[in-house]
C-alpha cells in the first residue's frame, strides 16, 4: 500500500453538513454549489491505500453510521481501503458517554498503539525540535543550526512538550531571528 495514496481527513475540521460529501464524493447536479462534473470522495481517492482519520472522536453520532457501513459492507463505494485512526481523547470513554458507537469502535480498534504524551517522552523533544528547525530551515530559507539550552528547557518545561505549540513557537522564533 506504501506506494498508493495516504489520504489525511481531519474528522473536527469538516462541518457536519459536508462531511458525508467529504468521504463518499457526490455525482454533478446532487446539490447547490457542487463542483461540475462531481467530485471524488476521500475513500475513491484512497483506494488501494489508506486514509488516516485524525480526531475521529469529533465525528457525529450522524455520521458514524454511514462510516461504519462503508468500512463493513463495502457496497455503496467499493474501494480498498487500510482505514488508521487517531483521537485526542479515549474511544472507549466516548462510547461509554454514549458519543461514540460501539461497533465503529470495535470496527476500528484493530490494533491500539498508544503513544504517550510528549511531556512523558522528555527524550524525544530535542530530536523533534532539531526536525521542526530542519523542516522551517528550508520553508522559511533559513539557516539556523541549533537550539539554545534555555531555549530548548521553554519547550520542554514551559510548553509541556506540546508538538504544535513548539511548532509555532519555534516557526515564530525562527522568522525572526536574524543570524544562525
Amino acid at each position: 500500500r506504501k506506494i498508493f495514496t495516504f489520504v489525511k481527513v481531519n474528522c473536527s475540521a469538516i462541518p457536519e453538513n459536508l462531511m458525508e460529501s467529504e468521504f463518499f464524493g457526490y455525482e454533478e447536479g446532487s446539490f447547490t454549489g457542487g463542483v461540475k462534473g462531481g467530485k471524488a470522495g476521500k475513500f475513491e481517492k484512497a483506494h488501494l491505500g489508506s486514509m488516516f482519520l485524525d480526531e475521529i472522536n469529533a465525528m457525529s453520532l450522524k455520521m458514524q453510521p454511514k462510516l461504519l457501513r462503508a468500512l463493513q459492507e463495502k457496497e455503496s463505494i467499493p474501494v480498498n481501503v487500510r482505514v488508521l485512526s487517531a483521537s485526542n481523547m479515549p474511544l472507549d470513554y466516548l462510547v461509554e458517554q454514549g458519543v461514540f458507537r460501539r461497533d465503529l469502535f470495535y470496527r476500528l480498534n484493530i490494533i491500539t498503539v498508544k503513544i504517550p504524551p510528549l511531556r512523558r517522552r522528555k527524550e524525544d523533544i530535542l530530536p523533534l525540535t532539531q526536525s521542526f528547525i530542519k523542516r522551517y530551515n528550508s520553508e522559511l530559507c533559513r539557516n539556523v543550526s541549533g537550539i539554545s539550552d534555555g531555549a530548548l528547557q521553554y519547550l520542554t518545561v514551559i510548553l509541556a512538550g506540546i508538538p504544535l505549540t513548539m511548532a509555532y513557537n519555534l516557526e515564530s522564533a525562527m522568522l525572526q531571528s536574524v543570524g544562525d
